[in-house]
């Protein structure tokens, strides 16, 4: 058994290769018109050729069940192109309570999409607001060694 990667169905799939080109800096690996690979390891189908590989005309697209997760330590740069892109939001940027910052959007399709900053970012920063290693540690609800690791990178 070999893992592959998730797929999207989607109502235009132009539409859908422009955005994830344009907001996530991806690009297209294999393009087959019905299907298309992206860097990273997502794939994107037609809602019609998916509605009938399934052999169902009842598909529901934007049902918050689920998100594709992506992490970039220039949040601030990358919630000021979603804002210039008009990308609708599922919430403005937020701090979670372990101290990670994050943004979710919807595609064109209503599929979630968060983009998280990496841990390694928020233990440099913990560190820079003069939290020490331990205390970065509980506020992150992590192990004292995987803030080191993080502080190391």
């Amino acid at each position: 058994m070999k893992y592959i990667c998730p797929l999207l169905a989607v109502k235009n799939m132009e539409a859908s290769k422009r955005f994830y080109q344009d907001v996530l800096g991806l690009s297209v690996v294999n393009d087959f018109g019905a299907n298309v690979t992206l860097t990273g390891g997502i794939a994107l189908q037609t809602l019609d050729s998916w509605k009938s590989l399934i052999g169902t005309d009842r598909v529901t697209l934007q049902s918050h069940g689920g998100e594709l997760y992506f992490e970039e330590n220039d949040l601030d740069t990358f919630c000021r192109r979603l804002t210039a892109l008009s990308v609708p939001l599922v919430h403005p940027l937020i701090t979670h309570r372990w101290g990670q910052r994050a943004v979710r959007f919807y595609d064109p399709d209503g599929h979630i999409i968060e983009v998280g900053e990496g841990m390694d970012a928020v233990a440099r920063r913990f560190a820079e607001d003069g939290l020490s290693p331990e205390d970065a540690a509980k506020r992150m609800d992590a192990p004292l060694s995987f803030v080191m690791e993080c502080l190391k990178k």
